[in-house]
């Protein structure tokens, strides 16, 4: 039975539509781009974060931000820790290295009552009903609101980049800004759509100007840089021997002129990426029509795209739609402590990270530098330190000591050091790794069984993860030569630049995927045999069938940036004072009736067509969709009277 009808229910008298309805593609519209002065692209990531930016009369010099205060042994601090520290009275206290350094020095009497978060951005691809009201729960168990969350880091952002202008010398406020956020492309759109509704909350920009913040797609970002590499500036794993041996290389390159040396001096304290104005060699072995896939490995999620090149300009056309899952690091994280339940008792290792939350902290930190050193020709053991307060709480909890419980238990590869130190053998920590590997490998594995994924030239390997060596056999393996695996040194500063190349450019890429089907709720004349009874409504005489599902766009369909999809229709009663028109989204790609299950309302245009009698015998209303960027613009307009009303699509309402 299918859901009662929401038309009957609502008593709209709805709309239908003009035959013959017609799609007119306006990809020719220019729309006139604000001028900024500068590109600031922030990189949101699970685990961790940083920004970049460019000037527009110097797009090559692309500038990461300088080292953070506070950086780990053996992990490069191009980016800072996405950790968050309020006060006990919520306000916001520090971002980054700081926050975490400042709540691990805190007395854990006074520790508990501050709020610390960390690796909460999963939080918005794992919540099936995500809203404006999500909650995340601290280090502490105290829960907090999703948005403040996330405007708080973003204001951080904010008030870093913008003291920039302090010190280049260059003089711009936020309105010369133009922000790019990044966020995974199998994001579904309530999570994009909330990440700004936290940029307008953080006021990074105001919901007058959208159009100065790009919501970016990453390994779209990833794959826009790239097409500039250089061969210097990668490693390609096929005919490399050393897995290792990732050179920092200068980035400087040689054939620069006096004065972009003499900015990269100038600009000491952030890092200075110099991206050639010219396509890559690698780029330049691509013809027309050559496809590569980007697999973007994060800490929260791997998301995998396929492009092909669109010359002469080499624009990106999407073959496929982003796939991805909740693959990323983390998942070893996960996995260790699991090893930890295992070894301590789950109840034993749950109360430990309420009681002590600053030592849980340390100890992750302690694990994530033995996670970098991780390869598959290992022989020598990872030791991974207990913080004091671990062996201690233990031994009050359970009454004898962590060395007793590692000889009981049956964990035989993991050993205690008298150093105090967890013994892991190259074996455990491997095993660590598997089951997040294994989901990427089996992920790839179907995606190159696709039709529209044969013959791939490249495989780009980026985002964090891609460091790993685990990580980068197992796709070799996976792979046997069909592909060329490339990535990118600096592989962690990637998509924050590419971030920066798309806010420079945002047309460069051509043609996505729709990752939904959209239409609008419209009445058509019942025709018997062909409509289902209970879809009948008879209103003044005239028999409708209701609750129809008017596509404007099938899921997976190809879309050019910028493109208009029109349909006109009009009042199914010539009266009416009101025309609500109701946008509604599926995730299946044939849909006939907008109460099939899986079919969300996502949007309301109203158009108060009053006071205006048309002399027309029916009044034309046209409703556009425009469609290609990462958000969905609609509106409506009465044809007699020009009148027009915009909505933006509200994937977040319940």
């Amino acid at each position: 039975m299918a859901n009662p009808s929401p038309a009957k229910s609502m008593g709209d008298p709805g709309i239908t539509p003009l035959s013959p309805s017609h799609i007119q593609n306006d990809t020719d519209q220019v729309r006139s781009e604000p001028s900024f002065v500068v590109v600031v692209a922030i990189d949101f990531g699970t685990t961790s974060s940083g920004y970049a930016y460019a000037f527009t009369k110097e797009p090559e010099c692309i500038h990461t931000m300088r080292r953070w205060e506070g950086g780990d042994p053996g992990v490069s601090n191009q980016k800072t820790p996405t950790t968050i520290l309020l006060t006990p009275d919520r306000k916001f206290h520090s971002f980054g290295y700081a926050a975490r350094d400042f709540y691990h020095d805190l007395d854990p009497s006074e520790s508990k009552h501050w709020l610390y978060l960390e690796k909460f951005k999963m939080k918005l691809h794992t919540t099936a009903n995500l809203s404006i009201d999500t909650d995340l729960h601290a280090a502490n168990g105290k829960r907090v609101k999703a948005l403040d969350i996330f405007a708080y880091a973003l204001a951080f952002f904010k008030e870093q980049a913008l003291k920039l202008s302090d010190q280049t010398g260059g003089d711009f406020d936020n309105n010369d800004v133009r922000w790019v956020i990044t966020v995974p492309a199998i994001w579904k759109m309530p999570a994009k759509q909330f990440m700004r509704e936290a940029a307008y909350k953080s006021g990074l920009v105001s919901r007058e100007n959208p159009e100065q913040l790009i919501i970016a797609l990453e390994p779209e970002a990833a794959s826009i840089y790239c097409r500039k590499l250089r061969l210097h500036q990668m490693v390609d794993l096929g005919t490399q021997t050393t897995q290792n041996g990732f050179s920092p290389t200068d980035n400087v390159g040689s054939g620069m002129t006096q004065a972009a040396k003499e900015h990269v001096r100038r600009n000491r304290q952030s890092r200075t990426f110099l991206v050639e104005n010219v396509i890559g060699e690698l780029w330049s072995e691509l013809e027309e029509g050559d496809r590569y896939v980007v697999v973007d490995c994060g800490g929260g999620t791997v998301d995998l795209t396929v492009h092909q090149i669109r010359l002469p300009e080499g624009h990106l056309k999407e073959l496929y739609k982003a796939s991805g899952g909740p693959y990323g690091s983390i998942g070893i994280d996960y996995e260790f402590e699991k090893l930890l339940c295992k070894i301590f008792g789950q109840d034993f290792v749950d109360q430990f990270k309420i009681k002590r939350p600053a030592a849980w902290v340390d100890l992750m930190i302690a694990f994530e530098s033995r996670k970098r050193a991780a390869a598959p020709d290992r022989t020598n053991p990872l030791n991974i330190n207990l913080p004091f307060s671990f062996i201690d709480y233990y031994k009050k909890f359970r009454g004898h000591s962590v060395e007793h419980a590692l000889r009981k238990s049956n964990v035989d590869f993991v050993k205690w050091s008298s150093q105090g130190m967890l013994r892991m053998s190259p074996d455990a920590m491997n095993s660590l790794f598997k089951p997040t590997i294994d989901h990427i490998i089996q992920h790839l594995t179907e995606l190159f069984e696709k039709p529209e994924v044969s013959n791939i030239k490249f495989l780009f390997l980026v985002g964090g993860f891609a460091e790993s060596p685990l990580l980068q056999q197992a796709v070799q393996n996976m792979l046997q030569g069909r592909s060329r695996i490339i990535i990118p040194h600096d592989v962690g500063l990637t998509i924050l630049k590419g971030a920066v190349l798309f806010g420079l450019d945002p047309s460069v890429i051509k043609v996505r995927r729709s990752p939904l089907t959209y239409g609008v709720g419209v009445l058509n004349r019942f025709v018997e045999g062909k409509h289902p009874p209970e879809k009948l409504l008879v209103k003044d005489g005239t028999r409708w069938c209701t609750d129809v599902f008017d596509t404007f766009i099938a899921a997976d369909q190809s879309v050019a940036l910028g493109e208009m999809v029109k349909r006109s229709y009009t009042p199914a009663k010539p009266s009416q004072q009101v025309i609500v028109i109701h946008v509604y989204c599926s995730e299946r790609e044939n849909v006939s009736f907008i109460s099939e299950p899986g079919v969300k309302k996502c949007g309301t245009l109203r158009l108060d067509v009053s006071g205006t009698e048309s002399t027309a015998l029916r009044r034309e209303i046209q409703t556009l969709m425009q469609f290609g960027d990462t958000e969905i613009r609609a509106m409506a307009v009465d044809v007699s009277t020009g009148r027009t009303v915009k909505a933006s699509i509200d994937f977040l309402s319940h």
